[in-house]
């Protein structure tokens, strides 16, 4: 044989080596992605990721509950509860598409093991995602004018604004704050406080106790889905570079925070039960909360992370119809 041909085997079978035993994250870079075609109808709703919707429903329903509280007098407007859970609905899905965009063109989802993404797979061009991401967004914005105006209360399009940037720049921008452990704290403030305290006020044009505890417990039941939905991404998160909190403070850690997400709601519906005899039914969502825990606890595949997401999310809507029906009735 030739030994220019044995000498260029040589390095290629270094080079080999070296490519799988080198940074994953290149190395996974590196790897053909399959072709799909063009994304279908099926594709585009599942890019909204509608199980994540509980989450903007839950707040909206316990915060116009509060609202009536504080108005036991006098009329409840339905037509600003509806106005409120445009906002909630559409930001959510803003959010969830600009995610798609975001983690598509720098890549991160090239190492995920959940559903394929509408960017990520190539099933969609990016600039179709990113156009559907802010045509969401502008539907919360118009809600949210509209809301504005309806009310009168001028300083809420400063709010809106924040909520819309804060939801952009998630996972968009240079730094996007999601990829340095800070995605938990996004949504409890804005998918926890922020959709419950307001949709305690455009009720009542005040916020109650009912509204800024119960805004806490929706807030951490949205950090307990975020929580199942990163643990099951952790592996690939950390190749990508993403360093959620679950990848910060590692699967045990991460474990036991998804815990005491989904059961210190529990602790404040079970205090509200004392003043709200119809709270202690709110109770009935451990039946979806255990369970999750357990998984969550005893999880050793990302298939069963995805049924306690699933859980976290029911137990989230549940909680928060049912609290606010407990307080409106």
């Amino acid at each position: 044989m030739n030994p220019d041909d044995v000498r260029a085997r040589a390095a290629r079978g270094r080079n080999g080596a070296r490519g799988r035993s080198g940074n994953p994250a290149k190395a996974a870079s590196q790897q053909p992605v399959a072709e799909r075609g063009p994304a279908t109808a099926a594709d585009w709703v599942a890019g909204a990721r509608l199980r994540t919707l509980p989450l903007a429903i839950a707040p909206v329903a316990l915060g116009t509950g509060a609202g009536i509280v504080a108005i036991p007098d006098g009329p409840w407007h339905p037509a600003r509860a509806l106005l409120a859970l445009v906002v909630a609905l559409a930001l959510q899905i803003a959010v969830n598409y600009a995610n798609d965009y975001s983690d598509g063109v720098r890549g991160t989802d090239d190492h995920r093991v959940g559903p394929a993404r509408l960017t990520g797979s190539g099933a969609a061009q990016p600039k179709q995602v990113l156009a559907v991401a802010l045509s969401f967004f502008a539907i919360a914005a118009l809600a949210g004018l509209a809301l504005t105006i309806v009310t009168q209360q001028w300083w809420m399009l400063a709010v809106g604004a924040v909520a819309i940037v804060a939801a952009w720049f998630y996972t968009g921008g240079k730094r996007p704050y999601g990829y340095y452990g800070l995605g938990e704290l996004f949504v409890f403030v804005f998918f926890g406080l922020v959709a419950t305290a307001g949709s305690a006020y455009v009720q009542a044009l005040d916020v109650n106790l009912e509204a800024w505890l119960g805004g806490v417990g929706a807030g951490l039941l949205a950090c307990a889905v975020l929580m199942a939905n990163n643990l099951r991404d952790v592996t690939q998160d950390r190749a990508a570079g993403k360093r959620t909190l679950a990848v910060l403070v590692g699967p045990l850690a991460g474990r036991i925070l998804f815990v005491v997400f989904m059961l210190v709601p529990f602790a404040i519906a079970a205090f509200f039960a004392l003043l709200y005899p119809l709270a202690w039914l709110v109770l009935f969502a451990l039946l979806a909360a255990l369970p999750a825990c357990v998984i969550v606890l005893t999880a050793r595949t990302p298939r069963e992370l995805l049924l306690a997401l699933q859980l976290a999310s029911l137990t989230a809507l549940v909680y928060g119809v049912g609290l606010g029906l407990a307080f409106a009735l």
